[in-house]
């Protein structure tokens, strides 16, 4: 048989068309991969939530090109493990854990005052913790966990880091939201869900939803101060961040496992974008944009209202306590 015909008569069996379309699938959810050969020597770069899934692979990154990376972890002892293991795969010893709860406003601020007192720059500002669908629960503080941790910490944080930030410019602060924005509405009459029946998605889409609108209000704020601001959508991903979901119905794990494994993003690859945001030269006019798979995309028309996005500022301010004298 030709050559042509046996690779013809591979593709034509029913089993071998099916492994060539989940082959496709498989690399059209994979998504874009970042190609900058940027390096970050003599370059900060802090990464909250940075000890696991896609903050670990993008704190890796940053490593590899020769940044000095903090990792800011609510837990010190798996941060510390993970620190090790991105030292001694990259051989960068300046990865370094720091100390982070951002369901607390305190530990927020110690976080804050102890980095502004230690490192000199900050380049690269990547708020990527979060929590997805949790049940209700309240932070020391008193507000809905979701909105808390995706929202008010990183406002938070982000802002009493403007300094550093400003005198390292150019500098970049990247805000992991995500597609569920969609459909997402700020709820300022009842942010914490204590006056209506809480729904675990309801509260996402609002935190996630709050994500881009403070990407782009903070990009209005600093614009023409050379530290820009963007928001993206990593992709559905194969990591601990649905594990609320998974304890929900843990049949519904067992079940969806393979589907998951084949449709889900790596943790490799949902930090593609978030790498690309930090380090990809010719967008400095992009500043308050939003991005997916590695390209420009456009945001739900609920996250382009300046008019929200600046309430939205103004509630969190107050709301966190930070005034412009912090």
């Amino acid at each position: 048989m030709s050559p042509v015909l046996t690779l013809w008569s591979l593709y034509s069996t029913p089993s071998s068309g099916l492994l060539c379309s989940l082959a496709l699938l498989r690399k059209w959810i994979s998504g874009g991969v970042c190609y900058s050969p940027a390096r970050l020597h003599r370059k900060t770069v802090l990464i909250t939530g940075a000890n696991t899934g896609i903050g670990k692979e993008t704190a890796r990154d940053m490593a590899r090109r020769g940044a000095r990376v903090v990792m800011a972890c609510r837990d010190l002892t798996r941060g510390e493990k993970a620190a090790e293991e991105i030292r001694s795969s990259t051989g960068n010893s300046e990865v370094v854990v720091q100390q982070l709860d951002l369901a607390s406003f305190a530990s927020v601020r110690q976080f804050a005052k102890r980095y502004s007192e230690q490192e000199e720059r900050l380049d690269i500002l990547i708020n990527n913790a979060g929590v997805m669908m949790c049940p209700k629960g309240l932070t020391v503080d008193g507000f809905e966990t979701q909105f808390a941790v995706n929202h008010l910490g990183h406002f938070l944080l982000t802002n009493l880091l403007l300094g550093k930030l400003q005198k390292s410019t150019p500098s970049r602060v990247i805000t992991v939201s995500s597609l569920a924005h969609k459909g997402g509405k700020i709820h300022f009459d009842d942010l914490s869900f204590s006056k209506t029946t809480y729904n675990s998605l309801t509260s996402y889409r609002q935190s996630k939803l709050a994500n881009l609108l403070f990407a782009r209000e903070l990009a209005r704020r600093l614009k023409g101060s050379g530290v820009m601001s963007f928001a993206l959508h990593p992709g559905v991903i194969r990591t601990e961040l649905g594990r609320h979901v998974e304890l929900q119905n843990p049949l519904l794990k067992v079940l969806l496992y393979i589907p998951a494994f084949l449709l889900l993003k790596t943790p490799w690859e949902g930090a593609q974008t978030s790498i690309y945001c930090a380090v990809t030269e010719g967008l400095e006019g992009k500043s308050g944009s939003y991005f997916s798979d590695c390209a420009l995309k456009k945001p739900a028309p609920e996250a382009q209202d300046d008019l929200v996005a600046l309430r939205l500022w103004e509630v969190s301010a107050q709301l966190v306590g930070y005034t412009e004298t912090d």
